[in-house]
């Protein structure tokens, strides 16, 4: 027989936990099983129904579970259940023996199963107090406030419990068939009505719940967090009010930050499971606060990625084992997917790429192929059957670093690099970027560092002041024309390509690409020329890159002569002003380098100097010689 309702509230009055332990242990014994309250008065109502309608052969619209709680047989049972569970909350926010306590959430969850009998169970202090009990900690500002609140709750309670031990109880009129919870069909979500209630259809109980052995495993303060938040789970499904309240206690933020400490923690806490319930039910239910969960994963996410990256870096360039790089090809398979998450905030998604461009440029290279390795059907940007949203992200996270123009060395090296290194490694990622950065010429009437394109922001970067920035820009474009210097010079023009060609030894233009570093990895194609470029490329100044208006020469109608004076004129303001250490002429070596002019002059200006000297020297020793002699000397 079921215990005392009434008896058991009038245990809790009086503080005697013993006797509320034995009392609740029975009524949880006998509603364990129970998801349907008042069953036998519901079937014999349906029976009354269906007899009425056989003899009057009208069929009456079936009333929903909700609207015969207020009969006068439902009424003692409805009202002593909330009763119970407001004298529980009570209880439970004292101090009492772990089996008490454990007690006590079984059966409010038990009672948390009826959604017409949580009104208790929706009020603030109510929700503290289970949120407490789960081990999340809300991070209220004014919690005495919030004790306040509970003792006012627990006082009503008691005059309201006192006022009604005298009453009776009627018979229990009929209800329609209800559903609690079944949380194993949690996916099942029927809506019925318009007043914003999920309910689910008749279910399995949660096998989850039978885990009396595993209980038995871990402690009793591990047991009752989980059964409070198995109250938890049941109270936001059933109660709308609920939720609200939730979301304005903040309830998914203290949710979160007990679920990362789990996460980092040795052992997962058991009660995990039911924290991820719940975390899926407020937000599945509750589709603003979705939003507020992205946010805080984000921001979380951010703070993982530079720790990260701290790690990675140390191993930077350095040829991993096969187990080091099957664990860097899962990292950046995560890295994939963070850089073509989409956060509703446009500076989160910028700062979120950049900590996992920074983390992909400090990976291996041979392992950076994962970021390719990905089904083409559902890609969004593909290019000779590959996949190519990622490096097309990428693209996109350059081209608004080199818009924002601010810190370039921090912010925009990071993804040159690891665009270049890329390049160099696939193939298919070279041609993707050539197609987008360095398509064919047909407008050569700019300068290439005028241009609005890429490849214009690109080559003005490389006169940068930063030495970095300017060879991280110059470095990519001429891995893009595959490291060919005519290439390089037709898409940049000679003058800005000279810093990198110096640095090189490729100024004389003597190598090409089959001579690099990485030729092997480059295919033979040629370049590929549009029909205007054809026509107009006699005419392109190689150093400016650009069809050049033509010029009145400085010499029409100048002698020889003339001309012979004003180049003596120009040396002799040249040699002055190197004298002077104003200016240094330089000229290219055989090695394709920059060397002193001045110096290389001057050594064959001593060469003829000494041979002039040897040439004076003979013809003075043969003027010493006799008249007579000379003549047979010189035959």
């Amino acid at each position: 027989m079921a215990p005392d309702m009434e008896k058991i509230i009038q245990s809790i009055s009086l503080g005697d936990q013993d006797t509320v332990q034995l009392l609740l242990d029975s009524y949880n014994t006998q509603y364990a099983e129970c998801f349907f309250f008042n069953t036998e008065v519901q079937e014999r109502k349906k029976q009354q129904r269906l007899k009425e309608f056989r003899k009057n052969k009208i069929r009456d619209c079936a009333s929903n579970s909700d609207s015969d709680i207020d009969s006068d047989e439902e009424m003692p049972n409805f009202l002593l259940r909330e009763d119970l569970a407001a004298a529980l909350l009570c209880f439970v926010g004292g101090q009492l023996q772990p089996a008490v306590l454990r007690a006590c959430l079984h059966t409010l969850r038990i009672l948390s199963r009826d959604r017409r009998a949580l009104g208790p169970m929706v009020t603030d202090s109510a929700l503290l107090t289970l949120t407490h009990l789960g081990g999340i900690n809300l991070l209220q500002p004014s919690q005495d406030q919030d004790k306040t609140k509970i003792q006012d709750q627990c006082d009503r309670t008691q005059t309201q419990i006192h006022g009604k031990e005298a009453s009776g109880s009627n018979g229990a009129a009929d209800s329609d068939q209800r559903c609690a919870v079944s949380f194993s069909e949690c996916h099942s979500f029927n809506r019925r009505g318009n007043v914003g209630h999920f309910v689910l259809a008749p279910g399995k109980k949660d096998t989850r719940e039978d885990d009396s052995e595993e209980e038995g495993k871990v402690d009793d303060g591990e047991v009752c967090k989980k059964e409070a938040m198995k109250v938890l789970c049941n109270i936001i499904y059933n109660s709308p009010q609920a939720r609200e309240r939730a979301s304005a206690l903040r309830l998914l933020q203290g949710l979160w930050e007990s679920l990362k400490q789990g996460i980092w923690s040795g052992p997962p806490p058991t009660g995990q499971f039911y924290k991820l319930r719940l975390l899926f039910l407020l937000t599945a239910l509750r589709p603003e606060l979705r939003l507020q969960l992205q946010q805080e994963v984000s921001q979380d996410v951010i703070e993982i990625l530079k720790t990260i990256f701290n790690v990675a870096h140390r191993f930077y360039r350095q040829e991993p084992d096969e187990e080091e790089a099957t664990l860097y090809r899962r990292l950046a398979a995560v890295l994939r997917h963070c850089l073509l998450l989409s956060c509703d905030g446009a500076d989160t998604m910028e700062e979120l790429q950049g900590h996992t461009v920074n983390i992909l440029s400090a990976l291996p290279l041979t392992c950076l192929d994962v970021l390719l390795a990905v089904p083409v059907g559902q890609a969004s940007h593909k290019y000779e059957g590959v996949n190519m949203d990622c490096v097309h992200a990428l693209l996109l996270f350059m081209d608004r670093r080199l818009n924002r123009g601010q810190k370039l060395k921090e912010k925009l090296t990071p993804v040159l690099s690891l665009l270049t290194e890329s390049s160099r490694f696939h193939r298919e990622t070279r041609h993707y970027l050539r197609q987008k950065i360095l398509p064919p010429l047909k407008d050569v009437a700019v300068r290439p560092e005028q241009d609005s394109t890429l490849r214009g922001q690109l080559v003005r970067l490389m006169t940068h002041v930063d030495t970095d920035v300017k060879d991280c820009a110059a470095e990519l474009l001429f891995v893009l024309c595959k490291e060919n210097v005519s290439r390089f010079v037709k898409y940049t023009g000679y003058g800005n390509a000279a810093g990198l060609l110096a640095a090189r030894g490729l100024l004389n233009g003597r190598r090409n690409s089959g001579d690099g570093q990485f030729a092997s990895r480059y295919s033979s194609d040629s370049d590929s020329d549009t029909e205007e470029y054809r026509q107009i490329r006699s005419k392109i100044n190689l150093v400016t890159g650009r069809v050049e208006a033509e010029q009145p020469d400085p010499m029409e109608g100048m002698t020889e002569e003339e001309k012979e004076e004003e180049a003596c004129r120009l040396i002799c303001m040249i040699n002055r002003l190197s004298q002077d250490q104003i200016i240094q002429p330089m000229g290219v070596t055989r090695d394709g380098r920059l060397a002193p002019l001045w110096g290389h002059m001057r050594s064959c200006t001593e060469e003829k100097e000494e041979e002039e000297e040897e040439n004076e020297e003979e013809e003075q020793g043969l003027s010493s010689i006799p008249q007579g002699l000379k003549d047979k000397t010189m035959k």
